[in-house]
C-alpha cells in the first residue's frame, strides 16, 4: 500500500468537480474524470454499491494493483475509504478502451494500421507476461477483453480492471470462483473454476482475433467470431475471409495468418497445448520486427 495515496472525500470531490464528468459506466458502477492539483488527469472509479463480495473485490484490486508497476498495466494512484462506497483513483487513459476503438462508431472509429494493432497486441501481452511471472506470487487477471485494455494519449495499451483477479501463491494454481465475461472466459475455467495462466491465454486469444478482424465476438447474423475462425482454418487453412479488409494486403497477409494461427493455439480445448504468455509476447515481437525489415 506504500505505493498509493489515501485521498479524503473532500479531496476527491475537488478532483472530480463533484463527479461532474462521467467517463464510463457499467455493471461495476461509474468512472469519473478528475484533475489533481498538479493538473495531472486521473480516472476515479466508484462502485454502484458495496456488499461483502464487492468489499473483497475492492480489497483484492487495491492489494494487487498497489504492487504492480508496469508500463502496460494501468497505474493505481490512490483510493478513498472515507465514503460509503470506496473509490479508486487511476492514471488517465485518454483514448478510452480497445473495445470502443475497434468496434465503436463516430469519434471512436479510428483507422488502425497493422503496425499499431501489433503494438497494442504486444503491449497487452507484455502486461500479462509481467502479471504471470510476478515475483513470489503469480497474478491471474481473470477478465481479459478489449473493454479492459485501455489506451493512453500515445495509444500505449494498459490492462485494467482487476476486480476479478486473483493473487495466488506459487503452490496454489487455481481458485474456485469462476468469473469473467462470456465469450472471453476459458471453457475449462468455466467448467472447473480453476483459474490458471492458461485461462488468461484463452481470453487473449479471443482479443487477438478481434484485433486482426475488427469484428466483435458476435457479429453479422449472430455469427460467433471464434467458431467462424475455426471453420475458416479447418476448411481453407486461412483466415482471409475474416481478416479486416483495411489491413489485408499481400504484404501483411503472412503476419495476419501467423497471428490467427497463434490465436487458434491459445483457444485450444487442451490447456497443455496452449502457449504461455512468454511465447505469445515473443512471437508477436518477432512479427513486429518483420514489419521493420
Amino acid at each position: 500500500m506504500e505505493n498509493i495515496k489515501i485521498f479524503t472525500k473532500d479531496e476527491l470531490n475537488k478532483i472530480t468537480g463533484n463527479n461532474s464528468e462521467v467517463l464510463g459506466k457499467g455493471g461495476f458502477g461509474k468512472v469519473y474524470k478528475g484533475t489533481l492539483e498538479d493538473n495531472t488527469m486521473v480516472a476515479v472509479k466508484e462502485s454502484i454499491e458495496i456488499n461483502e463480495a464487492q468489499k473483497e473485490d475492492f480489497t483484492n484490486e487495491v492489494i494487487i494493483q498497489s504492487q504492480m508497476i508496469h508500463v502496460n498495466i494501468i497505474k493505481l494512484l490512490g483510493c478513498c475509504l472515507e465514503v460509503d462506497v470506496p473509490m479508486l483513483v487511476y492514471e488517465f487513459a485518454a483514448n478510452g478502451n480497445l473495445q470502443d476503438i475497434l468496434h465503436g462508431y463516430g469519434s471512436h472509429r479510428l483507422t488502425i494500421s497493422l503496425d499499431l494493432r501489433l503494438d497494442i497486441a504486444i503491449g497487452s501481452a507484455e502486461g500479462l507476461r509481467y502479471m504471470h511471472s510476478y515475483a513470489k506470487r503469480t497474478i491471474r487477471h481473470g477478465d481479459i477483453k478489449p473493454a479492459n485494455i485501455l489506451l493512453d494519449d500515445k495509444l500505449i495499451p494498459k490492462i485494467s480492471d482487476f476486480g476479478a483477479s486473483k493473487l495466488l501463491t506459487v503452490d496454489k494454481d487455481y481458485t474456485m470462483f469462476p468469473a469473467g465475461s462470456m465469450g472471453y472466459i476459458d471453457p475449462v475455467f468455466y467448467r472447473t473454476g480453476h483459474l490458471t495462466k492458461k485461462s488468461d491465454i484463452y481470453s487473449f486469444g479471443v482479443v487477438q482475433l478481434e484485433i486482426i478482424s475488427r469484428k466483435p465476438i458476435i457479429y453479422g447474423d449472430n455469427l460467433s467470431l471464434i467458431i467462424e475462425f475455426l471453420k475458416a482454418y479447418k476448411l481453407e487453412n486461412s483466415g482471409r475471409a475474416i481478416f479486416d479488409k483495411e489491413i489485408m494486403t499481400e504484404e501483411s497477409i503472412y503476419i495476419l495468418e501467423e497471428i490467427g494461427r497463434m490465436a487458434m493455439e491459445c483457444l485450444k480445448e487442451n490447456v497443455e497445448e496452449r502457449p504461455d504468455m512468454n511465447e505469445v509476447a515473443e512471437r508477436l515481437v518477432i512479427l513486429r520486427r518483420a514489419r521493420n525489415r
